[in-house]
């Protein structure tokens, strides 16, 4: 029984926080704030332990959206505004290579690191815990589709961390257990990709080169083809549409902002 909970753990993508460290929902501001020190805690220790990563899914879409806020902000460190998380995010989904992944798993599995933020500025304690069944990539393996996470001690939150294969057979080619594809070479003519349904002439790779830019105050790397990627995710219209999720984005301030009546 303990070890299908074990797997359980790792198959559930919808979960907010771990509930070995709380046992309730955060508030809204309060996740607000926690996702931010988590973000910021774990890119300053990748980087510090010389691990690349980089932001997938709804965190790149918190990046684009938030990157309007000044054009030159992806051009200059330190930015001019702050590109952030979705407000209405519950987590962060970040991408590594194998090779990373098996690093991590290697040498840093349950290790823990006390972090200073703004928000915590006496430090916390994340724990970076990697899925012993990293290593079976296989798409099949419904029950163990995140790779590793990293775990806010306190409060909870957490962020999803998804190792990037190679696609047998298919050298161009890299995926994920949850079946995106994505493309790391141009030399073929035509590739089934990123959970495409068709057959798309292959123009660029997606993944690679990755762009350096910020995020949460902190250096960051992002998709070489990240704005195909989060049409093809999430559709055309999410790159301009100014409501959702009881948000609505200030076209003055540039910022996502909670509707009234969506507050608690």
């Amino acid at each position: 029984m303990a070890g299908r909970n074990l797997s359980a753990r790792w198959a559930d993508t919808k979960l907010k926080s771990h509930h070995r460290f709380i046992d309730h929902e955060l508030e809204y501001e309060d996740q607000r704030t926690n996702l931010t020190s988590l973000m910021q805690s774990y890119l300053s220790t990748m980087a510090d332990l010389g691990a690349e990563t980089w932001i997938i899914h709804g965190t790149l879409m918190g990046w684009w959206w938030n990157r309007k806020v000044s054009s030159s902000a992806i051009l200059h460190w330190p930015p001019f505004d702050p590109l952030q998380i979705m407000p209405w995010d519950s987590d962060v989904d970040v991408h590594v290579s194998a090779d990373t992944m098996h690093f991590l798993a290697s040498y840093y599995n349950m290790t823990i690191h006390t972090c200073r933020t703004a928000h915590a500025p006496r430090g916390k304690n994340y724990m970076l815990e990697v899925n012993p069944k990293w290593v079976n990539s296989s798409p099949g393996d419904s029950l163990n589709t995140i790779d590793a996470r990293w775990i806010d001690m306190l409060s909870g939150v957490f962020i999803d961390i998804t190792a990037v294969h190679r696609l047998p057979k298919h050298p161009g080619m890299m995926f994920c257990k949850d079946s995106h594809r994505y493309r790391v070479s141009a030399s073929n003519s035509t590739t089934l990709c990123a959970q495409r349904t068709h057959v798309k002439l292959l123009q660029e790779a997606d993944l690679f080169p990755l762009r350096d830019s910020v995020f949460e105050d902190r250096p960051v790397k992002v998709p070489y083809n990240y704005a195909e990627l989060l049409q093809e995710e999430y559709g055309r219209v999410s790159l301009t549409r100014t409501k959702f999720a009881g948000h609505t984005f200030n076209t003055t301030t540039q910022t996502w902002e909670r509707n009234e009546d969506h507050e608690r």
